[in-house]
């Protein structure tokens, strides 16, 4: 059985990470969704995953979903996710949601409403994307510390909006096509 879950969809800035998960051995106890976890939590659990799963990563940059849309651009990353672990057409894959966007070759998929809190290898495609997305967050806000993506990752908080408006957008960061960053775009053009 195959895992999948993204993180990031509703970000105004970075990628959305789309993770596949497979088990290779029994996965460890405390599964569920990355949301309910503590950061430390998530980090420990990873550890053990990394020796009972194998993972398939489908990166979906800010310009791809600008220019695919977000359907689109999330078929795209799944894709890319179970082409990462050679998922196979006659796998059984659950999907964290409510919409398939899984490639018609697979004939066994299916989605379900908090999967990632109810299917253990759901969860672990859970949290491997939450910890991969937001350490990539941490190590862009290196480089545009003004944004402060360590703190809320990419999400429309209100530092986030505070920055945007205080510093504007980061062309290839943030998502042109979402707003209050469309917006923004609009009343500097």
């Amino acid at each position: 059985m195959v895992g999948v879950d993204e993180v990031g969809r509703g970000c105004l800035a970075g990628p959305i990470l789309v993770v596949a998960a497979r088990a290779k051995k029994q996965l460890p106890n405390g599964l569920r969704d990355s949301k309910l976890l503590s950061r430390k939590q998530r980090d420990v659990i990873l550890n053990k995953l990394s020796i009972t799963c194998e993972f398939g990563e489908g990166w979906i940059k800010a310009v791809e979903i600008d220019r695919y849309g977000l359907a689109k651009a999330l078929k795209l990353g799944i894709k890319r996710a179970l082409n990462g672990i050679e998922a196979q057409e006659d796998e059984e894959i659950i999907m964290d949601g409510k919409v398939n966007y899984m490639p018609k070759k697979f004939k066994k998929t299916s989605c379900l409403v908090d999967a990632d809190n109810l299917v253990p290898i759901v969860s672990a495609a859970s949290i491997y994307a939450k910890v991969t997305r937001d350490n990539f967050m941490i190590e862009l806000a290196k480089r545009h510390p003004s944004y402060k993506f360590e703190n809320h990752v990419g999400y429309g908080t209100a530092q986030h909006l505070k920055a945007i408006n205080s510093f504007g957008i980061i062309k290839f960061v943030h998502r042109a096509s979402y707003s209050p960053v469309s917006k923004l775009i609009n009343q500097a053009g």
